[in-house]
């Protein structure tokens, strides 16, 4: 099995663990995809599900080889690559940041205010609470921003200034190299767009980290220049599903914005941002069909979107906790296809300044773009 093939495994079947305590703290409920935990395979770090009911019955296993006292990979019982040439190393798990450690003045840990992604990446959600989320017939079935807020393990408004000083500390203490803002949807016209410019302004101001930061499309897209004003270096905003029809029954209040607004502020976006620096999370496994996944794939790259396609995890707690995650074959296609589009197009996430296609740890697709 080669390296692109065991990830593309891993993200869909998730991974059992022995101990679940090894390596930096796992991600349970937030927003975004979560119950994950970073994974390091033969060089590369990944988000792998940890924590919800598909890991639970995953054919990979993590365990400690007694012989050698490293961690490894087993799959049904067996170390993977044991008996071939072709031998992948033995799996790593990052360490705990140095940052998780302190706390603000006020008494709230860090770890509280922002995360570490993968193995450099920082990551926060600036508004912990969305517009939709409390109403069943208007929130988004896959999203558990809630549920770290509800359980303690975060709070529902990061201030600039909480998150300069955390931002400050992950770079110092942890050579952290990006930072990732996303946030819930406010009931105000910017969706958004005005929170993270004031904190974008805040952390630019402490420290010298590239950002991207994430929101719905705003009502004017003068936002988006204010966003790159501020030091924002690159835009997320999110489609999630592409088909009306997939959008409509997943995320009913998300899917009042219709996919071409988002096209048109795509294309606004680009203009400020850059060709390359604009991208959209895709979770395939939602119900769109291959076919419309690359369709939708092929006009993004075309005006200069970055596709970051990415396996739909089933999260504990949420409406679609019990729905399946995609096959992988069917991710592995779509990562080949994918690939091929931006190779051709000469699109890659390196060339992304800040953010989660540049992290690219949640999804396989830069394995494949070369």
């Amino acid at each position: 099995m080669n390296k692109q093939q065991l990830i593309v495994e891993l993200q869909t079947h998730g991974l059992k663990l022995v101990e679940h305590e090894i390596g930096a703290a796992g991600r349970k409920g937030g927003a975004g995809p979560s119950d994950h935990k970073a994974v390091t395979v033969d060089g590369t770090t990944v988000m792998v599900p940890i924590y919800n009911s598909p890991a639970a019955q995953s054919p990979y296993t993590a365990a400690i080889d007694k012989t050698t006292n490293q961690m490894i990979l087993q799959l049904d019982r067996e170390a993977i690559g044991s008996t071939t040439p072709k031998a992948i190393a033995p799996i790593q798990f990052p360490h705990q940041p140095k940052f998780y450690s302190l706390t603000t003045a006020d008494g709230i840990s860090y770890s509280q205010i922002a995360l570490l992604h993968s193995r450099d990446v920082l990551a926060t959600t600036v508004l912990q609470t969305c517009m939709r989320y409390s109403d069943t017939a208007n929130s988004c079935q896959f999203c558990a921003i809630g549920q770290s807020l509800a359980a303690g393990r975060t709070i529902a408004r990061k201030t600039p200034a909480q998150l300069a000083e955390v931002a400050e500390a992950a770079v110092r203490l942890d050579r952290v190299k990006q930072m990732v803002m996303t946030t819930g949807t406010p009931n105000t016209s910017d969706r958004g767009a005005a929170y993270l410019t004031e904190c974008a302004k805040a952390i630019k101001a402490r420290v010298d980290i590239p950002i991207q930061a994430q929101c719905e499309p705003p009502d004017d897209f003068i936002w988006f220049d204010r966003m790159k004003a501020a030091g924002i270096d690159s835009l997320g905003m999110h489609l999630e599903a592409a088909d009306p029809q997939v959008r409509a029954k997943i995320m009913p209040g998300k899917a009042t914005v219709p996919v071409e607004y988002y096209f048109e502020a795509f294309a606004a976006a680009v203009k400020v941002f850059g060709w390359g620096q604009v991208n959209t999370y895709l979770l395939a496994g939602l119900g769109d069909s291959l076919e419309t996944l690359l369709d939708v794939c092929d006009r993004l790259i075309q005006i200069g979107v970055y596709p970051f396609v990415v396996p739909f995890v089933p999260i504990t707690g949420t409406p679609l906790a019990n729905h399946p995650a995609p096959k992988s074959e069917f991710m592995f296609t779509l990562y080949e296809q994918v690939g091929a589009m931006l190779k051709q197009a000469g699109m890659s996430s390196e060339e992304i300044k800040a953010g989660c296609a540049k992290c690219g740890a949640c999804s396989a697709l830069s394995n494949f773009e070369t």
